[in-house]
């Protein structure tokens, strides 16, 4: 901790506590940041500094969420916590480095390891926390991590029921940190034409908005079913969570030889819903950012799907798949495997279709936005659809550089992040209603409102799930 001022660290968290508290009452659309004087944003100021903790040091938290906070100068992450042994000690050493390479100083910063993030939570000097967890330890250690009064990323979906979302939501709310999702096709780094595309419709460059066209795929049937001794490095009880309790198998959890493989979980249902949440938190959120409905959601649903067969392994999954949504705006969604990997947006004039890609499009350079029209990435019915110019009178969306910095930015400056936690609820509720509508093959009427299925028990009782203690949301108390 040689680098780590801890004299100051009462005023860095003075500072930080009065930046998350500026949040309250600020909307979704909100492009003002709270004023400070300039001197705090520094280098060497002491507010400007954020001590993380990373919750989860595994494919996803290894490959992007930590490389993406560490190149900003004002994070430093001190802690790494991880119920495989295996996975933390390799954390640490991965922070560790990076850290010295950034640096040029050997030995710059020791990162602390442990195996339950609530010691992490307990730290006074840790600000805001990473969480790079599996699907079905996404909402509890959010709303812990908010009762404890740190920032927080997290990754895609939000949460593994309806209802427990609704609840981190709430919570998040009531305690006013600061909250990001990893929803990063809407920041313009790496793909600036999901905004573009955004914006474009929006202010009605297509005509009318009629339809959209999301594009998903689903999950193959397999998994060995073998029951495993658990291995001695995992708190395998800590990692079912609060999922019923089941044999051991590696293809249930994730490999224990290379930490880039794609884990198991993803392909089970008592831990996701597959590629609907998966892919589609990423889609759908798009969706609903060009339709303006992200604080809103569907009015009905139905769809079908293909589910592997009983004896065809582990994994269980949807496969292909329909659904069909409509907004209370008279706009329809159709998601499906079928289509293109992407989001397309048809109206009475046009359409326009975006998915990830290397497409260098900005705003102000409607020649490169145009000349994009071949990319299969970012394409019109009409290539002068793209390079249309946006007036300043015009609706100009939210604009942030890069999902992780745009949370950095808001821990510092007070302001709401691109993905904050009801935008967050809302697009994960949209996927989740779409594998109910899969599951139960009928059409199923949706009050946004309420948050809940108009008359269909049935359909309501997928909105939780019973939870296994001491594990679970309902044992959350702030």
């Amino acid at each position: 901790m040689n680098e780590i001022n801890q004299a100051n660290n009462g005023n860095r968290r003075a500072f930080l506590k009065t930046a998350a508290t500026g949040t309250a009452g600020i909307i979704a659309a909100s492009m003002f940041p709270t004023i400070v004087p300039s001197t705090v944003f520094g280098k060497t100021a002491p507010s400007n500094r954020i001590n993380i903790g990373q919750i989860g040091f595994g494919r996803i938290g290894s490959s992007h969420d930590l490389p993406e906070v560490i190149k900003n100068e004002a994070a430093h992450v001190i802690a790494v916590a991880d119920l495989d042994k295996n996975r933390l000690a390799k954390g640490k050493v991965w922070i560790e480095k990076k850290y010295a390479d950034r640096t040029g100083k050997e030995n710059y910063l020791e990162v602390k390891t442990y195996d339950d993030y609530h010691e992490i939570l307990a730290r006074k000097d840790i600000d805001a926390v990473i969480i790079s967890t599996p699907d079905h330890w996404h909402a509890q250690p959010a709303m812990e991590a908010a009762v404890a009064g740190k920032h927080i990323y997290m990754q895609k979906p939000t949460s593994l029921t309806i209802k427990e979302g609704r609840m981190m939501a709430d919570m998040i709310k009531k305690k006013g940190v600061i909250f990001q999702l990893g929803s990063q096709q809407r920041s313009v780094n790496p793909w600036p034409q999901f905004k573009r595309t955004c914006e474009l419709v929006r202010n009605g460059r297509i005509g009318k908005l009629k339809k959209v066209y999301v594009g998903l795929p689903g999950d193959p049937a397999g998994g060995s079913t073998e029951q495993m001794p658990v291995p001695s490095n995992l708190n395998y009880d800590m990692w079912l969570g609060s999922t019923p309790e089941i044999f051991y198998t590696l293809d249930r959890v994730h490999s224990q030889s290379n930490i880039n493989d794609r884990p198991g979980w993803l392909r089970l249902e008592q831990f996701g819903a597959g590629m609907i949440t998966g892919w589609g938190s990423h889609h759908i959120d798009i969706a609903h950012w060009g339709m303006d409905t992200e604080l809103t959601g569907p009015v009905e649903i139905e769809g079908k799907a293909t589910f592997p067969a009983k004896g065809s392994g582990l994994w269980d999954v949807h496969g292909d798949f329909l659904v069909n949504a409509k907004y209370a705006n008279g706009v329809e969604m159709e998601i499906g495997g079928t289509n293109p990997n992407g989001i397309k947006f048809e109206g009475t004039e046009g359409w326009i279709f975006v998915s990830r890609g290397n497409v260098g499009v900005t705003a102000s350079d409607p020649v490169a936005a145009s000349s994009a029209a071949k990319n299969e990435a970012f394409y019109a019915s009409d290539s002068k659809i793209l390079g249309s110019v946006i007036g300043a009178n015009e609706i100009h969306l939210y604009e942030s550089p890069e999902q992780h910095q745009n949370w950095i930015e808001s821990i510092q400056n007070g302001k709401q992040t691109i993905s904050h936690a009801e935008i967050a609820q809302r697009s994960c509720t949209a996927c989740l209603l779409a594998h109910t509508a899969m599951k139960l093959g009928r059409k199923l009427k949706w009050d946004p409102k309420k948050e809940d299925f108009i008359g269909d028990k049935e359909a309501s009782a997928t909105l939780s799930r019973p939870q296994r203690g001491p594990y679970g949301t309902t044992r959350v108390k702030g």
